[in-house]
């Protein structure tokens, strides 16, 4: 049996994929250019792709493939219905990563609302230490407890950011963008009390045709702005024209994002051209990355072909 992996780097190399050795032959790519994948996985039986684009015009022509292996939780860059109606099958990995999106998401917000950068930058220009006083707090910040965490969508990610938020002493309220309230016990409010009520607002929710664009400007116009808005999830929901403009005009406080409407994030993207780059700390799609996370997920998907193997339907999709 033959397993490609289309792109290693996407995951690190510094995890291993040689558990999957006992199942045949892996072959790791760092990463695949979308006129690279057919010839690579034309003799395949496993696929474990991240992002390239499995279509159903290039599995045609690949027909040893069996299983598409997903190294990740979104899986639309597979032609899922080409797959279902030609029998191969398809599974992904969710929750390897919860503790360090969650993690990422307070990184984010601590480093905004205390002005990290920029007390390091003061202390490392030495200006600190020709001052008089033994301290410099020029650039305010404000404690967290007592705020508001509105958080939109309470999925496994969500609650562990609740829960973070509650141990910092804020007050955590939600909203379902599909509307339909948890049993638990947070309060579920509506999208236009959450912007008018939140502190802080991160994202964790799905992208879906629903939450394609949801934080546009009709919406930052209804946020304190004194607001700081987290986006880990997925770039899209947030237009980053409306946000710049928003943050320009000070109609919210700062903005930390590590997703964007196109990745890698072009150089003419014009969060890369805000006036005062204080208010936006961007990262590059990292929130779910960490060590332990990319161990995670390889380990999944081992058991997700092991279960392939033995005739299960472990995370199918």
């Amino acid at each position: 049996m033959k397993i490609v992996v289309l792109e290693a780097d996407s995951v690190g190399r510094d995890v291993s994929y040689d558990a999957m050795k006992r199942f045949g032959e892996v072959v790791c790519y760092d990463s695949t250019p979308n006129d690279k994948i057919l010839e690579r996985i034309q003799d395949a039986d496993i696929v474990i792709p991240n992002k390239c684009l499995i279509t159903g015009q290039i599995l045609v022509q690949a027909p040893k493939v069996k299983l598409i292996a997903e190294s990740a939780t979104g899986y639309n860059n597979i032609d899922v219905d080409y797959c279902h109606a030609n029998g191969i099958a398809v599974t992904n990995v969710s929750g390897y990563s919860t503790d360090a999106v969650a993690q990422h998401t307070f990184a984010l917000l601590l480093s905004l609302n205390n002005h990290m950068a920029y007390y390091s930058d003061y202390v490392n220009s030495a200006a600190y230490s020709q001052q008089a006083s033994f301290t410099n707090v020029s650039n305010i910040f404000l404690d967290l407890a007592g705020k508001t965490m509105g958080i939109i969508g309470l999925g496994a990610i969500g609650k562990k950011v609740a829960e973070i938020a509650t141990a910092f002493g804020m007050k955590v309220i939600y909203h379902s963008v599909s509307g339909h309230a948890q049993d638990v016990s947070y309060a579920c409010v509506s999208f236009e009390e959450i912007l008018k009520k939140s502190d802080v607002l991160s994202i964790h929710t799905p992208l879906t045709e629903k939450t394609r664009g949801l934080i546009n400007k009709a919406a930052l116009k209804q946020m304190k702005n004194t607001a700081v808005l987290i986006n880990v999830a997925r770039g899209p929901i947030v237009v980053e024209k409306d946000l710049v403009e928003a943050l320009n005009e000070g109609q919210i406080a700062a903005a930390g994002l590590d997703v964007f409407e196109t990745e890698p994030l072009p150089e003419t993207s014009p969060l890369l051209g805000i006036q005062d780059k204080d208010k936006l700390l961007l990262t590059p799609h990292i929130a779910w990355g960490s060590y332990e996370a990319r161990s995670n997920l390889i380990q999944e998907g081992v058991l997700n072909i092991q279960s392939f193997l033995d005739g299960g339907d472990r995370n199918r999709v």
